[in-house]
């Protein structure tokens, strides 16, 4: 009999500590959706995951430490393992986690600057190379529109002249 409470207090304490991951998997999906705007699409897709992912651990650990019985011990170390979670863990870990992410993208952003400036550099160079061969172009174009409507201009007086 005693050893039955010691393991059915070893499955609560299992419980309650699912309970606790679960939390922490639904905060990462909320740091995600604080540090990157996504769609509504995503955010619905991110949700589906959670709950998938969520119902795969507690099946996985109810099958592992519990022989797959569900009791009522079970549901409810899992709501105090969240429940301790959110109310002392969270705000914490979200609020960490959240200043790493913001830092790191900062740094990413400013390492694609530096890397940014040789293609900059690249593509001026190849701007100034190529502004003659564009002016050059340029002057085709006009001297041909200008032959265009001097040879229109041309076959109008013609059709006068026939008609006349």
């Amino acid at each position: 009999m005693q050893f039955q409470v010691l393991e059915q207090l070893h499955s609560f304490a299992i419980f309650i500590l699912v309970g606790f991951l679960i939390g922490l998997l639904f905060d990462f999906f909320r740091i995600s959706r604080k540090t990157f705007k996504t769609s509504d699409l995503i955010t619905s897709i991110e949700d589906v995951l959670f709950w998938i992912l969520s119902g795969l651990l507690t099946l996985f650990t109810i099958f592992k430490f519990n022989n797959g019985d569900i009791r009522i011990y079970i549901i409810l170390g899992i709501f105090i393992g969240i429940a301790i979670y959110m109310l002392i863990f969270s705000k914490i870990v979200i609020n960490t986690l959240v200043k790493i992410i913001i830092f790191i993208k900062r740094i990413i952003s400013h390492l694609l600057k530096i890397c940014s400036y040789p293609i900059q550099f690249i593509l001026k160079l190849l701007k100034i190379l190529f502004k003659p061969i564009k002016n050059l172009q340029k002057a085709i174009s006009n001297k041909t529109k200008k032959m265009l409507k001097i040879k229109k201009n041309q076959n109008k007086s013609n059709l006068k002249k026939d008609f006349a």
